[in-house]
C-alpha cells in the first residue's frame, strides 16, 4: 500500500514539474531572451504608446501604474478613460526607486522610451529586484543592429505582450485585424505616379529632430506610398541640420504634435522662415499632422498610415 502511495505521489510531482515547465514563456527582447514562469501581476508601462498597447490587450488590471506621459504629453479622452484607475508613478522617466516602491514585477519600456543606455534603469539594474523588462522593438537599434522600422515592429510587440501575459489569442486577433484593415485600405488606394518626398518634423528650430530609417514614421510613410527624405539616416530619432532638408526639398512635411510647441506653431515657423520658402511643401502648404501616439509604435499606427496616404493624394 505504501509503495502504491509513493508511486502516486511521484507521478503527481512529475506532472506538477511538467506543468510548470510548460507554463514558462520565452520572448525575445532586443538581444535577450526573457523567461516568464508566470504572467506578470504588477506591470508598469512607460510612455503613452506603450501604455496603449497594454490597454488594447485588456491588461489594466495587471498594472500598478504607468510613467513618462504628463512630463511631455497629454492624454486624450480615450486614454484617460483607460488609465483612470491607475496612478502615474513618474511624470518623466522613472527612477529605480519608483519601480521598486510600486512593487513592480514587469517594466514595458524602450531605449529612449523610459530607459537610457548606461542609465539607472535598465534590464540589468532591475534584475536583482525581480523586475523583468520587455524592450520596445523599434528602440533596439540603440543597443545593436536591426532592420529598418516596419509595421512588423509594432505587431511583434503586441504579440510578445500577448505571450507574456497569457492573452495570446487576443493579441493574435488584434494583429490579424490590423493587417486586414491596412491591406483593405491600401488595396483601395489610387496609385501614385511617384512617391512624394516626405520630411518628418518632430521639434527644434536651430536643428530639427526627425525620423531616420529606424524610427516608426519611416515605416508609416512607406506604407502610405511616400518616401522619407531621411531614410538614409542610420539612426532612429535624431537631430539633423536644416541644410540637407532644404537640399532634399520635401513635398510633404509631417508634423509630430506633442509638447509645449503646437503643431500649428511648428507649421508657422516653417511657413514664415525665408530659408524654407523654396521648399515644395512650404510653397504648396502641404503639411500633415500626426499625434505623438500615432507616430510612435502602437495601436494607432494603422490610422496614421491612413492619414498620411490621404494627405499624399490630396490636391
Amino acid at each position: 500500500m505504501k509503495f502504491k502511495l509513493s508511486s502516486v505521489a511521484a507521478s503527481a510531482i512529475l506532472a506538477l514539474s511538467t506543468t510548470t515547465a510548460l507554463a514558462e514563456t520565452t520572448v525575445e527582447s532586443c538581444n535577450r531572451d526573457v523567461i516568464f514562469d508566470t504572467p506578470p501581476k504588477a506591470a508598469v508601462s512607460n510612455d503613452v504608446n506603450l501604455t496603449e498597447m497594454m490597454l488594447v490587450l485588456g491588461l489594466a488590471d495587471r498594472m500598478v501604474g504607468y510613467t513618462g506621459i504628463s512630463g511631455w504629453k497629454t492624454l486624450d479622452e480615450e486614454m484617460r478613460a483607460g488609465v483612470e484607475e491607475l496612478p502615474e508613478l513618474s511624470a518623466k522617466y522613472p527612477s529605480k526607486e519608483v519601480l521598486i516602491g510600486a512593487d513592480a514585477d514587469f517594466f514595458f519600456a524602450g531605449w529612449n522610451y523610459g530607459m537610457k543606455v548606461g542609465g539607472e534603469v535598465t534590464p540589468e539594474t532591475l534584475a536583482p529586484f525581480d523586475i523583468k523588462v520587455y524592450e520596445l522593438t523599434e528602440s533596439c537599434i540603440h543597443i545593436g543592429e536591426k532592420d529598418a522600422a516596419s509595421m512588423d515592429d509594432m505587431y511583434t510587440d503586441i504579440q510578445n505582450l500577448g505571450a507574456i501575459f497569457d492573452v495570446k489569442d487576443k493579441a493574435d486577433a488584434l494583429v490579424e485585424g490590423y493587417k486586414a484593415d491596412l491591406a483593405a485600405f491600401t488595396d483601395g488606394l489610387t496609385p501614385l505616379k511617384t512617391a512624394p518626398r516626405v520630411f518628418v518634423y518632430d521639434s527644434g528650430e536651430d536643428s530639427p529632430f526627425t525620423a531616420g530609417r529606424y524610427a516608426m514614421p519611416n515605416a508609416l510613410i512607406e506604407a502610405a506610398g511616400g518616401t522619407n527624405i531621411m531614410a538614409d539616416l542610420e539612426k532612429s530619432w535624431a537631430k539633423v541640420g536644416w541644410e540637407p532638408v532644404v537640399e532634399r526639398n520635401p513635398e510633404v512635411i509631417v508634423i509630430v504634435n506633442y509638447g509645449n510647441v503646437t503643431a500649428e506653431e511648428k507649421r508657422a515657423f516653417m511657413m514664415n522662415n525665408p530659408a524654407f520658402a523654396e521648399m515644395d511643401a512650404v510653397k504648396n502648404d502641404r503639411f500633415v499632422t500626426l499625434e505623438y501616439v500615432e507616430a510612435t509604435p502602437g495601436p494607432r499606427n494603422i490610422a496614421a498610415v491612413k492619414t498620411l496616404a490621404e494627405a499624399f493624394r490630396a490636391k
